[in-house]
């Protein structure tokens, strides 16, 4: 009863407490005829503008819409969603699949489903199973063969790889022979 902005302040429970009412139909009785009466002229003011700002109860058709669960799935190449483990074939309506598009499949309280893509209202059939698709073993033929085998490297005859360590150039004077160097540093000392 304290839903009236606090208008009330426990004031109803005290008065009827005073005049002695408990049952349900005495009760209405006396908020139709005295207390919601009293009440509104007491409290009542008049509105700042005339203007009614309230929106407009919406039709039954606009409530059909909005009281929905609204589900979102993908459309697969062939056309078909998949919406709690059912399969629906869309009836498109030009012939080209949708790449990783997106369709709005709506449910009501009675069961009844709708399925929209780009807020157009699409048929659907319910399939019994799944769409075919290809069997296992296609599919890893089709791997495999799709699949390259990675060429293997072989270093050329004339790489330093096949040359014997003895053979092979040195790469600069760390790898010269230790009496050569020791005498080149002697030379530059002098």
């Amino acid at each position: 009863m304290e839903r009236n902005h606090g208008t009330h302040q426990d004031r109803l429970v005290k008065k009827l407490r005073r005049k002695g009412l408990t049952r349900h139909a005495a009760v209405n009785e006396y908020l139709e005829k005295e207390y919601l009466p009293e009440h509104n002229r007491r409290f009542a003011r008049a509105a700042a503008e005339k203007e009614d700002y309230h929106r407009r109860k919406p039709s039954h058709s606009e409530l059909h819409q909005i009281f929905r669960l609204e589900t979102e799935r993908r459309i697969s190449n062939d056309w078909v969603v998949r919406h709690e483990g059912r399969f629906l074939q869309l009836q498109p309506k030009h012939r080209y699949g949708p790449t990783q598009a997106k369709a709005l499949v709506c449910e009501w309280e009675d069961g009844t489903t709708e399925v929209y893509y780009r807020g157009e209202r699409l048929a659907y059939q319910e399939l019994s199973d799944s769409p075919s698709q290809p069997s296992v073993k296609e599919r890893v033929k089709e791997t495999v063969l799709s699949v390259a085998k990675p060429r293997q490297w072989k270093p050329s005859q004339d790489h330093p790889w096949r040359r014997g360590y003895r053979t092979m150039k040195p790469n600069g004077p760390a790898q010269l022979d230790l009496p050569a160097r020791l005498v080149a540093r002697k030379e530059a000392s002098l």
